[in-house]
């Protein structure tokens, strides 16, 4: 029982959070959501819960009972990709302070990721 809990919430997680990231307007007007003028921070959280789907989608397979170092992994990098994406795609949406903010914030947490990601394959 478990696992299937598990498997749900990872389906649940990226279904919800490919949604998000794409954010499609005629969605959210037919959900009765209220509009955004920017899709920024629900493609954010999109990234986030993709991160999330993986993290669980890899405690099912290894039966952990936590997310562990690979689940941060995941949702690290899923979050702070989607924020690159932005920053990349869309810059002249973002004001200059704020793509220096974001860059920082996408720096920080890419790079903890990363330095997950190689003491996970030291250890």
């Amino acid at each position: 029982m478990h696992k299937n809990l598990l498997l749900a919430d990872a389906v649940i997680n990226l279904v919800l959070g490919a949604l998000l990231l794409i954010y499609p307007q005629n969605l959210v007007e037919a959900l009765g959501l209220p509009p955004v003028r920017s899709a920024f921070f629900p493609s954010v959280l999109g990234g986030v819960l993709i991160g999330i789907g993986i993290a669980l989608l890899l405690a099912w397979r290894g039966g952990a009972q936590g997310l562990g170092l690979d689940g941060a992994i995941a949702i690290n990098l899923c979050g702070a990709g989607v924020v690159v994406g932005w920053l990349l795609v869309s810059p002249d949406s973002i004001p200059t302070r704020g793509r220096w903010t974001l860059w920082t914030v996408a720096a920080l947490v890419i790079g903890i990721g990363l330095g997950e990601l190689r003491h996970r394959r030291t250890t």
